[in-house]
């Protein structure tokens, strides 16, 4: 068996290193199997790509794309240009793709067009905005993906309301919880920036072009966290998009002299999330931080008016305030005073998700018999690609 296993941006790195991991110690019991890492090279920043690879302990990518930064049409078509000699020459059985990029659907569609079998990892979740590049790109992998791996019970009833077959969908659990059970001790222990003490500070994360593009969505978030940060001290750890629009809209400097607000580069995996970790809140915009906030049991402020990880909000500790100045203050206020609902760890974010996703994966090469009542089936290629008898 060899699959091909895709990580192209900094969220996919943190939901396959438990593949790898699962990979490689069925591979030491015996298994017959080869398994190489493609980095399409989506982020090519040192914090944003290179450092993750230490902090996760990854081993280095088998194959580099080196694809660099373009328009989404453009990166799409660069990305599946490349790939597919990498699948030509490396015939898998298996392209395995995680999360909601660019490189996720470029790869699943380039690996569906040659016959070979897609695996999507964190399928069925769903914003229900289809404004938002990254819903494009789940939809679009999922209609086409032979296996679905999914973290929470939602994901699977859409993936059935689209008409997927029940065979195909496998809830899983997170593989995002897996590597922050696996780090989270080591995060905490390392120091703090100067002056900051645990449980008295804020995370600012911003990076969703609906926040970050629009000059009048960004100078009004830009004031109303200068606002927040005359009742809180907030860290905020800047995405290059991110700084690039703040310099372009006249809006970094006065962030920057503001004396509640401490602007810092990308941090690498594990100071980022010792910092989550000891913070008394988060406001952000991304998605897998909805996801580690709820888990780790920190009061989180979502910066959106949807979200496609809903359980977060159910069991969890995300808000979604939109990015109405008033809403987001209140939100604020009201955790600075305690008064915030309580969470519970959703079902089967237990740290054994990536093992699970291998086991399937591994079955399905011995055909539906050896999988067993309710382990799932495959579709779609069934071999006829580059990848059969591989």
């Amino acid at each position: 068996m060899k699959l091909l296993v895709i990580a192209g941006a900094r969220p996919n790195f943190m939901k396959i290193a438990p593949l790898m991991e699962g990979f490689e110690e069925r591979r030491a019991a015996g298994a017959g199997i080869e398994v190489l890492l493609v980095h399409t090279g989506q982020h090519y920043d040192e914090r944003m790509s290179e450092d993750f690879f230490r902090d996760l302990q990854l081993p280095r990518p088998d194959i580099n794309l080196n694809i660099g930064s373009a328009s989404h049409a453009e990166q799409t078509a660069r990305v599946m240009m490349a790939f597919e000699g990498v699948c030509l020459r490396e015939r898998p059985d298996w392209v395995v793709v995680v999360g909601d990029v660019t490189s996720t659907l470029a790869c699943a569609l380039t690996a569906c067009k040659l016959g070979i079998r897609v695996a999507h990892v964190e399928a069925g979740l769903r914003s229900h905005d289809r404004g938002m590049p990254e819903e494009i790109n789940r939809l679009c992998t999922d209609v086409i993906a032979d296996l679905l791996f999914t973290t929470e019970p939602e994901a699977g009833e859409n993936l059935r309301r689209e008409g997927v077959a029940a065979d195909k969908i496998h809830f899983v659990g997170n593989t995002m919880i897996d590597t922050l059970l696996r780090f989270v001790d080591t995060a905490k222990a390392l120091p703090l920036p100067a002056g900051l003490r645990q449980g008295e500070f804020g995370v600012l994360t911003l990076h969703r072009p609906s926040n970050v593009d629009d000059r009048g969505a960004l100078a009004s978030l830009a004031d109303t966290m200068a606002q927040v940060a005359r009742e809180i001290p907030l860290v905020f750890p800047i995405h290059p998009r991110t700084r690039a629009r703040l310099a372009e809209f006249g809006l970094l400097d006065a962030l920057e002299q503001h004396p509640g607000l401490r602007l810092l580069p990308p941090l690498g995996y594990l100071a980022f999330v010792g910092l989550v970790a000891r913070a008394r809140m988060v406001l952000t915009d991304s998605g897998g931080i909805q996801e580690e906030t709820t888990f780790l049991g920190i009061p989180c402020i979502t910066l959106r008016s949807n979200t496609e990880r809903p359980i977060t909000c159910t069991a969890g500790t995300n808000m979604l305030v939109g990015n109405a100045p008033e809403a987001i203050q209140r939100a604020a206020r009201a955790v600075l005073q305690g008064q915030t609902n309580g969470h519970a760890i959703p079902e089967k974010w237990d740290g054994q998700a990536g093992r699970r996703i291998v086991e399937v994966l591994l079955a399905s090469l011995a055909g539906p018999e050896a999988q067993g009542p309710g382990a799932g089936g495959q579709s779609g290629a069934g071999g006829q690609g580059p990848g059969a008898g591989a």
